[in-house]
């Protein structure tokens, strides 16, 4: 019996269903971005920064990173598994690959939601 060792999913079917639901996210918020760009009347960084401090821009902004780095960590894992055969490499590159991803989101959060 093989053992998933991703920590996000169950299955396979469980990752194939996470990366297409942060696939459409990322493009809802690319979609929602350049509505903005587009009907903006000028772009001026008071108009900018208005547009960042409404609510649901900072929710959609999250949300589109935490779907980045879910992304970003099943297909890192699915391409480390498959090309790095020596466990204890595989694993530090995991490691630190978790770690970087657990410091774009603290990141990510304090840009956001910070002054």
């Amino acid at each position: 019996m093989v053992s998933n060792a991703s920590a996000l999913g169950r299955n396979g079917v469980h990752e194939w269903l996470l990366v297409r639901a942060s696939a459409i996210v990322i493009c809802l918020y690319i979609i929602y971005l350049l509505g903005f760009v587009v009907f903006a009347d000028g772009l001026t960084y008071d108009v900018w920064r208005g547009f960042f401090a409404l609510p649901m821009t900072k929710v959609f902004t999250l949300l589109a990173l935490l779907s980045v780095l879910v992304h970003t960590w099943i297909g890192m894992w699915q391409v480390l598994t498959d090309y790095i055969k020596l466990l204890a490499l595989r694993l530090m590159l995991q490691l630190a690959i978790v770690i970087t991803l657990l410091v774009y989101l603290l990141y990510g959060t304090v840009v956001v939601w910070g002054a």
